[in-house]
């Protein structure tokens, strides 16, 4: 039973509490149901005095109006703050007295009337979710951390009007979801008033405030600005118009695809130095990581779509997400779905010359797989009794999985109904909320296809089937029978690739006789998933798996050679294929592969074999020749950005001391590559990988590279990863035990990049014992980490082990800790996936 805690003393009136809806830690899914049944209207009427100094606390005022139909239950708002927090509350004009809960602020039923109520309170914010810096703050409220910063009511079903107004520093500018009103300076401060917003979610409220520089741009008729911190002008130069290009044409698409005008008064974006996440959609108020979109000289192609896709994603939540919001977060995968899936296509005109088949492939398959072949996969529509949960739903599954799902289904339906379906469920459900019951319910009018059905397999099971082919062939070479076995059972689509023919089929069953396969040629390989639009475990059969390994580079189609390397993947990955013979055949491929969505897959694939999956003997046997082949790579690419793949590869698995050399003399700027320019971003890496390699040299190294810095918050970010890096075990060990206060965690990348180094795989015999304290410390991170910091924190922390010993460790905690929270040990499961196969196929 929750302990409810007086705020004020007795109640007022000697009024008495009824029975209270759930008030447990967090907002449950009951508690949610009985407000969303009892609230209508609300609105809030906030405003945020932000000091200069950090150290200083943000104070704030709101009330809150709203039509209220509660009866004899209390008025409950969230607020995850302790009750001193709270200055003064009155309800309708006259002081009240509250009880709180935990995360919570209990009105009694007797302070309201059916009808129009106000609720106006004092309170200082919780920092959680402020994100202060010395010079700069944001907001990030996504899913349920509107509550730490201010009373309200916080659940995606209760979406509001946002009237904010916010005093500044004077050196400070802002933005936020409103267009700005008015504009007062007094006493070195700045009184901004920002207009009303449409009807949003808590989440996606927001403001962003702190010493910015705004560039202001127009296309096609609409004035689009951006907050930046960059002080490198020529990449500022470099990359500022194509920023402005790609939204406009992203909002251009979204209009004429939907049939809706942008549904929000304005569109700006702020870039936020060492942002928890690639980008958050929030209206008129786009956040994004200055990295994802300050690209540096000679981007790779990959670095492009990765750009051009994110400004997409981001855009295309103004329809999806923003305009219709999901009813709960079990629901949060469909916006995310629709965001990728929609700006897949918005890309497609950025790159006219791109294989999008093999982009889409290659953009998705690797990262879903990776979680679906795992212990710990989940289905992609997840159980959620209370959003303290929410982020652990967050992953791969709904970023990856998802968006190939949404792509069969647009297959089944047929491009024009689904288009169509989409439309009308933007339309019905604007500036509402809407489940994914409510779409398939439309669309599931417009086929004649299960949906529900075909939903029940795909959306909400976990796991991916398995596909294996069975082949009869007579004394002439030719096809007897050719069958396809699936495990379990999942309608889907398949395009069957038989040497030059390739054959459609549809499998519903768990055996599918492929007759116009029957009288055909034995071909030299049979790939299952010819097209790549299929998904699933695609077993090979032994003499296709012989001729993929010696053959691939041969094919002639790059979407073909992906497909392949894929399923190789998954066959190293199942024992089936020596690490080695891979290893072998990624060098082969990439001699000669001039397709650079297939570089950057097979690059990142020889870079996890090397330091992962081969033995410490083979990598160091290895290492000169592999130096040797990236270099000479580099040399002969004619693409600057196909050179800055081969670099970035070399840069990450140097061991020769001829090769460090290289690089040492290549970070000093003493040797230069013909074609790639070297920002002040790629000289700090390159010092951290040179420091981790030479430590009698690493304090100077280290230091020297901090001296040339001139940008303040990338020389900040260095300075916290290098005691990461440090040869001395007692700086390194120090710096561990400071990631146990969460104040040290705040600048989420740079402890993701901090534990990157301290788990490197050349220090992976003493850094074990920090995997069980990183494990231990979970529970914890999850509650005070944004959305994707546990996930990411695992894998920091696991990426660089390979032995028995260290996936011990983590099979010990899982094992005593029986009663483990589900979606966490999931997460644990899916990080250490890959320590679990290495270490077996190593000891084999």
């Amino acid at each position: 039973m929750t302990r409810l805690l007086p705020v004020f003393g007795a109640l007022l009136m000697g009024c008495h509490m009824a029975s209270v809806p759930d008030t447990d830690p967090g907002v449950s899914r009951n508690l949610a149901r009985y407000r969303q049944g009892t609230v209508t209207g609300p609105r809030y009427q906030l405003r945020f005095s932000l000091p200069e100094e950090r150290s200083h606390p943000v104070r704030g005022e709101v009330t809150l109006s709203f039509e209220w139909s509660g009866g004899n239950h209390p008025l409950i708002l969230d607020f995850d703050r302790p009750r001193s927090r709270v200055a003064a509350i009155s309800v309708n004009g006259e002081e009240a007295v509250a009880e709180y809960t935990e995360d919570h602020i209990l009105l009694p039923p007797g302070l309201f009337r059916r009808g129009k109520n106000s609720v106006s309170l004092a309170f200082e914010a919780g920092d959680d979710a402020l994100n202060r810096n010395d010079e700069f703050m944001y907001t990030l409220f996504v899913p349920d951390r509107a509550s730490t910063a201010f009373p309200c009511f916080d659940q995606p079903d209760l979406k509001a009007r946002f009237r904010l107004t916010l005093e500044i520093p004077s050196s400070w500018t802002a933005i936020a979801n409103g267009e700005l009103r008015t504009e007062i300076n007094w006493k070195k401060r700045t009184i901004l008033g920002f207009e009303e917003t449409a009807a949003i979610p808590t989440y996606l409220f927001s403001f962003v405030a702190g010493k910015f520089r705004v560039v202001t741009a127009e296309r096609a008729g609409r004035r689009m600005r951006f907050l930046h911190r960059e002080t490198d002008q020529f990449r500022l130069d470099r990359n500022r118009d194509r920023l402005f290009d790609l939204h406009a044409t992203a909002l251009a698409w979204l209009e004429a695809y939907t049939g809706i005008p942008y549904p929000f008064a304005k569109f700006d974006f702020a870039l936020v130095p060492s942002f928890q996440y690639n980008g958050m959609e929030h209206p008129g108020a786009i956040l994004y990581r200055a990295d994802s979109l300050l690209l540096e000289d000679s981007p790779t192609q990959d670095q492009e779509l990765r750009r051009a896709g994110l400004i997409a994603h981001e855009t295309a939540h103004m329809w999806f997400g923003n305009l219709v919001t999901m009813e709960w977060f079990d629901d949060v995968w469909m916006k995310e779905v629709f965001a990728n899936f929609m700006a897949a296509k918005i890309v497609h005109p950025f790159f006219p010359k791109l294989n999008h088949d093999l982009r889409f492939l290659m953009a998705h398959y690797p990262a879903a797989y990776d979680v679906d072949r795992t212990a710990g996969a989940n289905p992609i529509r997840q159980d959620l009794p209370n959003l303290k949960e929410a982020g652990s739903l967050y992953g791969a599954i709904i970023y990856k999985k998802a968006p190939i799902v949404m792509r069969m289904l647009e297959e089944m339906t047929g491009e024009a109904a689904f288009r169509k379906g989409i439309r009308d469920y933007l339309s019905e459900y604007s500036f509402r909320n809407a489940s994914w019951p409510d779409l398939v319910g439309i669309l599931d009018r417009k086929t004649s296809i299960d949906l529900r059905e075909w939903s029940r397999a795909w959306v909400e099971k976990a796991g991916r089937p398995e596909i294996r082919v069975d082949l009869v062939q007579d004394n002439e070479g030719k096809i007897v029978t050719l069958l396809l076995r699936q495990d379990p059972v999942r309608k889907q689509p398949l395009s069957l690739f038989l040497g030059k023919k390739t054959l459609p089929v549809t499998l519903d069953d768990p055996e599918l006789a492929v007759r116009e396969a029957k009288g055909l040629p034995v071909p030299d390989f049979i790939l299952p998933n010819g097209r790549g639009r299929g998904y699933g475990r695609f077993v090979l059969d032994p003499s296709s798996r012989s001729h993929l390994l010696q053959h691939l580079p041969e094919l002639e189609d790059p979407l073909l050679r992906g497909i392949s390397w894929l399923t190789l993947w998954d066959d190293m990955l199942e024992g089936e294929i020596p690490p080695g013979a891979l290893f072998d055949l990624a060098i082969r491929a990439l001699k000669f592969e001039e397709e650079e969505l297939n570089v950057s897959r097979f690059l990142h694939d020889l870079n996890t074999l090397y330091w992962r999956f081969l033995s410490a003997e083979d990598r160091t046997r290895f290492a000169p020749n592999l130096e040797s082949f990236l270099l000479d790579r580099i040399e002969k690419s004619e693409k600057a950005s196909l050179k800055s793949a081969f670099f970035r590869t070399f840069r990450s698995v140097v061991l020769s001391s001829e090769g460090v050399t290289k690089l040492r003399r290549i970070w000093n700027g003493t040797e230069s590559i013909p074609g790639i320019g070297f920002s002040e971003s790629d000289r700090a890496t390159m010092a951290l990988e040179i420091a981790m390699r030479l430590p009698g040299e690493a304090e100077t190294v280290l230091m020297t590279q901090r001296e040339r810095m001139r940008n303040p918050d990338r020389k900040r970010r260095f300075e916290f990863v290098s005691p990461a890096i440090s040869p001395d075990v007692a700086t390194r060990k120090a710096f561990f035990k400071s990631l146990r206060n969460p104040a040290n965690r705040e600048h989420e990348p740079w402890v993701l990049e901090a534990v990157h180094y301290l788990h490197h795989p050349l220090r992976a015999a003493d850094s074990i014992r920090w995997i069980r304290p990183s494990l231990d410390l979970l529970l914890e991170i999850r509650e005070t980490g944004d959305i994707f910091f546990p996930k990411r924190w695992l894998d920091a922390t696991l990426w660089g082990h390979r032995s028995e010993a260290a996936a011990e460790v983590v099979r010990t905690f899982l094992e005593e800790h029986p009663d483990y929270p589900e979606k966490l040990r999931g997460k644990i499961l899916q990080s250490a996936d890959e320590l679990f196969r290495a270490a077996d196929i190593l000891q084999h």
